[in-house]
Formats: C-alpha cells, sequence, structure tokens
C-alpha cells in the first residue's frame, strides 16, 4: 500500500503567504493530504455527492457572486452545509471579504480560512504544483546529487568511492551541489522526479580525512541548489579488469525508481581517471540523447555497419 504523505497547514500558509481569516485553536496539529484543490460552486448550489472533504476549498468571485444572490435563510443554510463539510482550508482570493455568516460557520466547525490577493487561477496553479511536491511519493537514497549544465545528475555506489570528492570538483568547476550523502527522491508527476536533501544536512559535505564542510559557506550561494529534476544516474564502481565495461554507448541503460525509467551509466573507478569531466560529459551527452542525437549511432552509420535495435536494459545500481 502506497504510503500516504502530510503537508502542515501552517508550513502552506508559511510558504504561500497566504493571509490568516481564522485558525482553529488547534492550528498547529492540522495538516492537508490530498494534492487537489476543489471550488465548492456544487455545494453551494446544494448538490452534495462526490464531495472530498479532504481538498482545500477555494471561493472566488464566481462562487462569493453566486452566494450572495441567495435569500438569506438559503444562504446560511448552504453555507452551512459547506462548512459542516470540514474541509481542511478555505482560501477566499482576490482580498475578497469574510462576512460574518462565514466567520460564524468557520468557528463553529473549526475550519481554517484563509485569504490571498491572488485571482483564483493564479493561486489554485500554485497550490496545485506547491501539494505535488509537498506530498509526492518519495525515497530516500544514498548518493549524491548534483546539477551539471542544467542536467539532475545522480551519482552512487559503494561508500569510500568517490562520490563526495567528486560532487566538489564539479561544484569548483562551476556546478551546483543539491545532496550529499542522503537524497531524497520525490516523485512530482507520471515522468518526473526530483531530488533534494533532508533540510538538516542541506549544503553539507562529508570528505574523509577533512570532514563536513559547508558547501554554500565555502563556495558561495551560487555553488547549491534547493532542488533539481534528476535526469539520469551514474554509479562509480571500482574498477573490474574481467568486466566488459561499455565502450560504444549504443546500449540504452536505465534503473526503475519509483515506477519511472531514469538513463543510467556505471563508470568504472581507478587511479588517474578524472571523473567530474567523465560526469560532465555524460551530461552533456545524456541532454544530447534526448534532443535526438546519439554520437555512437551517428559514428555506426559512417563507418557502414549496422546497430541494429538498441538494447534497453535495466541495471541495479541500488545495493
Amino acid at each position: 500500500m502506497e504510503a500516504k504523505y502530510s503537508v502542515a497547514l501552517t508550513k502552506i500558509i508559511r510558504d504561500n503567504s497566504l493571509e490568516v481569516v481564522f485558525l482553529p485553536a488547534n492550528s498547529d496539529t492540522l495538516s492537508v493530504t490530498s494534492m487537489d484543490v476543489n471550488r465548492p460552486g456544487l455545494i453551494l448550489a446544494g448538490y452534495e455527492a462526490h464531495f472530498d472533504n479532504e481538498r482545500v476549498e477555494f471561493i472566488g468571485l464566481t462562487e462569493m457572486s453566486y452566494i450572495n444572490t441567495l435569500p438569506a435563510e438559503i444562504r446560511f443554510a448552504r453555507l452551512s452545509r459547506f462548512f459542516e463539510l470540514s474541509a481542511p482550508a478555505v482560501i477566499v482570493t482576490r482580498s475578497l471579504p469574510v462576512d460574518d455568516d462565514m466567520l460564524l460557520l468557520a468557528k463553529r466547525f473549526n475550519v481554517p480560512i484563509l485569504r490571498t490577493d491572488e485571482t483564483t487561477s493564479s493561486i489554485m496553479a500554485t497550490l496545485i504544483s506547491y501539494l505535488g511536491i509537498e506530498l509526492a511519493q518519495r525515497v530516500t537514497r544514498h548518493g549524491v546529487l548534483v546539477e551539471v549544465y542544467g542536467e539532475g545528475v545522480l551519482i552512487v555506489g559503494d561508500s569510500g568511492i568517490g562520490k563526495s570528492e567528486t560532487a566538489v570538483e564539479l561544484v569548483k568547476r562551476g556546478h551546483r551541489l543539491i545532496a550529499d550523502d542522503a537524497v531524497e527522491i520525490r516523485k512530482v508527476s507520471s515522468k518526473t522526479l526530483v531530488g533534494s536533501a533532508p533540510d538538516n544536512i542541506r549544503h553539507f559535505i562529508e570528505l574523509r580525512g577533512v570532514g563536513v564542510v559547508n558547501a554554500r559557506n565555502i563556495f558561495g550561494v551560487g555553488a547549491v541548489k534547493v532542488t533539481e529534476k534528476i535526469d539520469m544516474v551514474v554509479q562509480l564502481e571500482q574498477w573490474d579488469k574481467s568486466k566488459a565495461y561499455d565502450r560504444i554507448g549504443i546500449e540504452e541503460n536505465y534503473i526503475n525508481l519509483l515506477d519511472i525509467k531514469v538513463p543510467a551509466t556505471v563508470v568504472p573507478v581507478k587511479p588517474g581517471r578524472n571523473l567530474a569531466i567523465i560526469i560532465e560529459i555524460a551530461a552533456v551527452n545524456n541532454r544530447q540523447k534526448k534532443l535526438g542525437y546519439n554520437a555512437a549511432k551517428e559514428l555506426m552509420q559512417q563507418l557502414g555497419m549496422n546497430e541494429g535495435e538498441p538494447l534497453d536494459q535495466e541495471i541495479e545500481v541500488w545495493h
């Protein structure tokens, strides 16, 4: 069964600069668990079927104009039923006034009322995107996440293989660090993974023999980033003379992470190899493949060789 995540209502208020009109006494324990949001036009019109009380509700100009056309008794009854269904929060848009009836019912049923000066469509789009990240399916993996030429590269491998040292070299070369040691990976859409560092270790790197350093303080704010899409995975492993490593790049290798296929490559490590440069080239090559260009296939064609259908292989990178 897929885990169900939540985000504290107080965090939503803070991160989205929402004005508090009313918060129940237990506001510190309130949270949102649904990525979906709703406009309560039907419930205010008296139709209650399929109402999902886990969704944040938005009252905009249309809803407010409609309920203000109703006779006073019907208006109060409809609003009463709406608040009785106990949505996690009601957000009033365009800085519209919250009248005494709405405030009374919110207090009676302990439903938070928030407000913003944004239009309904704008704040809904913002909150949907925000909740999509905060409530996304996630997993934490041991590794390093860096942004290289705009590509999010997740570097994995055995402890002590040189992941953090490679990340430092990449940062020195102008790229950006997202996470070291623990990477929290979230599935924000059916095709997109986003990685970040846990809050308590963000920007820190552990270097054996030196200790823990803060990349942000050493290299500056331009050397770090909070989140980044994961475009490819690079697995570092000790060079094995008996193993035949891919020298052409015809085969398409990938890993399956949270049911999303991510391009992956294995880079053997031995003295004298500059891993930072290799990863830079791997990142650019991955971008070129996404744009439809494959250098290995072009070489095969120029040599008059038929590479056949590319092999689509899944490789194991987690230990």
